[in-house]
């Protein structure tokens, strides 16, 4: 097996979201710390860019294949790191200048429509500001804007790579 096929660093992509997610529910099960909303559409879109990956490993796309792949997975590679900068921004902002919090997120998918509740959600809240966990002096979502820059530079390297 060739690991610098594009079919094996889709596979090693896939495994590093399956190992962030590893990391997120320890953090959430065993830590015992609750994810915002903010924190759940980060997850959700490194869900869909492991997938987008284990998608194009399993297929063994040629270049146009790959390309294509590797925008689609590059589009939740960016909405994941524009999410992760937004809750940054969040915790760096003065604690009276926070917005409101939110009511659950099962009480807004019985009570609001689905435009309003990704309004509310993607707004951020006090909750998304808290910094619960860090390490090496940073918090979960600067960790988080770092792996989805790797994401977003692994898609442009398989987008331009002439192979």
């Amino acid at each position: 097996m060739n690991l610098a096929s594009p079919r094996s660093l889709f596979l090693l992509a896939f495994i590093g979201c399956v190992l962030m997610m590893v990391a997120a529910l320890y953090l959430e099960h065993v830590v015992g710390l609750a994810p915002c909303p903010l924190c759940i559409v980060q997850r959700i879109c490194v869900i869909a860019f492991g997938v987008v990956c284990l998608i194009a490993a399993i297929h063994g796309p040629r270049k146009t294949g790959r390309r294509i792949y590797s925008i689609l997975a590059l589009l939740f590679a960016m909405a994941g790191g524009a999410t992760a900068v937004r809750q940054i921004w969040l915790q760096n902002i003065p604690a009276d200048q926070l917005p409101a919090c939110l009511p659950s997120l099962e009480y807004m998918m019985d009570a609001l429509p689905f435009q309003d509740i990704a309004r509310l959600v993607l707004h951020g809240t006090a909750e998304c500001a808290e910094v619960s966990w860090t390490l090496l002096g940073m918090s979960i979502p600067e960790w988080t804007l770092l792996a989805f820059i790797a994401m977003g530079l692994f898609c442009l390297w398989q987008l331009l790579r002439r192979d």
